[in-house]
């Protein structure tokens, strides 16, 4: 999937990225199950930091901004996940700090006109010798400055 692959449709901010959920993501009364969401986002993140050449290989010594670590997490059902299929989750960031990072999510049919859930996470990036804050790289920065939200 390429960078331009992942940016269609448009959206107001951030990006649209594919999803697919599967028979087996649903839970007992066949409604996407809520744990699945939050890993929906994390592959719809994984696949647009991919398709901008930054890829974690494993190495948490190599792996730079890859180095992180979730500080809080919210999220807000708003309607069900009926069926299996094509989804989207728009993605954006709301906060670009030295070392830490807020970003918004929505996770949405296909094309974006409907919202199924919606929220923030953040992350600290760690320095991987001692697990304390350390500065996102200036590579990383620069690849996040068009996901910023407009302010206001």
């Amino acid at each position: 999937m390429t960078a331009e692959a992942l940016a269609v449709p448009a959206v107001r901010h951030g990006r649209l990225v594919p999803v697919t959920v599967h028979f087996d993501d649903l839970d007992a009364l066949g409604l996407l199950h809520n744990a699945r969401y939050p890993v929906m986002v994390e592959r719809a993140w994984g696949a647009l930091w991919n398709a901008r050449g930054l890829v974690f290989e494993g190495d948490w010594e190599a792996a730079g901004d890859f180095c992180n670590a979730v500080k809080e997490f919210t999220i807000t059902y708003d309607a069900p996940v009926k069926a299996p299929g094509g989804y989207a989750v728009e993605l954006w960031l709301d906060r670009l700090g030295r070392t830490g990072l807020t970003y918004g999510f929505r996770f949405c049919s296909a094309d974006g006109t409907v919202t199924y859930a919606r929220g923030t996470r953040v992350l600290v990036r760690l320095d991987p010798a001692t697990l304390r804050p350390a500065p996102w790289s200036e590579e990383f920065r620069a690849s996040g400055q068009d996901l910023l939200r407009p302010q206001g």
